[in-house]
């Protein structure tokens, strides 16, 4: 799918890789909007990029998303690409000296992660299929956000893991179901990125990261994931798959803090 004049949603858009793939998006000619609920980034954002729709949206909630979609389809009567990449990333263990771990603390990971993502992909696939096919038949693409937790979670990646793995697993037969439509679907499952998340992690648990990565032996760059996925929306052949983007990171079962 080309990208110039295409009309892109990006969730978690204000800050980290969501951040860095809507102005990647804005820059080849697309028109974006923005979901996120993080107040201090969309005011970055919308100071840095005021051409970018911003909305405070919670991507968990049925209401707010739905609302938000209308409000999308209401000023750009269109929507050709769906990037999802709001989440959270709450690790603890499952059972630990204060006893198992919080019901709620799992449940909220898997409404933001998995459920989250699967609400507003639902949504924009309804748009999507509204569209006239271009000359390959296309009508949208969706790339979903996974992590490298969904194949090797650590210690206390019970919750994301399983919120991620959802990610993982849903991708073929969403591609299946909207296949018929002209709407692709893809996952990317980053690695560690220099992210807000990863930057406020101490270097007793950064470092050892690092080591378990084969080349280039460094964290990963929001405009990186932001390149890959502008490659597959422009590469229509790729579907149904989940893509690791890890310089060949393959985690232990545990961080353990830099001697």
């Amino acid at each position: 799918m080309d990208l110039k004049g295409k009309v892109a949603l990006v969730t978690g858009g204000a800050s980290g890789l969501g951040r860095a793939l809507s102005l990647r998006l804005l820059a080849q000619g697309a028109q974006v909007a923005v979901l996120d609920k993080n107040g201090q980034a969309i005011e970055e954002l919308a100071e840095q990029a005021p051409e970018i729709h911003i909305m405070r949206c919670d991507v968990a909630n049925e209401l707010a998303v739905t609302a938000a979609m209308e409000a999308l389809m209401t000023r750009f009567e269109a929507l050709h690409i769906c990037v999802n990449c709001a989440g959270v990333a709450l690790p603890a263990p499952v059972l630990s000296a204060e006893g198992p771990l919080s019901l709620a603390r799992y449940r909220y990971s898997i409404e933001v992660n998995l459920i989250g993502t699967f609400n507003v992909l639902r949504l924009a696939a309804e748009q999507m299929a509204k569209n006239s096919p271009d000359e390959g038949g296309e009508c949208g693409v969706i790339i979903n956000t996974a992590s490298v937790a969904a194949f090797d979670g650590q210690v206390g990646h019970a919750a994301y893991s399983a919120s991620k793995g959802g990610v993982v697993a849903m991708t073929l037969p969403l591609a299946r179901d909207l296949a018929p439509y002209g709407v692709r679907v893809m996952a990317v499952a980053p690695g560690p990125f220099e992210t807000p998340m990863m930057e406020n992690l101490p270097a007793g648990v950064r470092e050892p990261l690092v080591e378990m990565i084969q080349h280039p032996k460094r964290y990963g760059q929001p405009e990186e994931f932001s390149r890959l996925c502008e490659h597959i929306i422009e590469n229509s052949y790729l579907n149904g798959e989940v893509i690791r983007l890890d310089a060949g990171l393959r985690l232990h079962a545990q961080t353990l803090p830099a001697r």
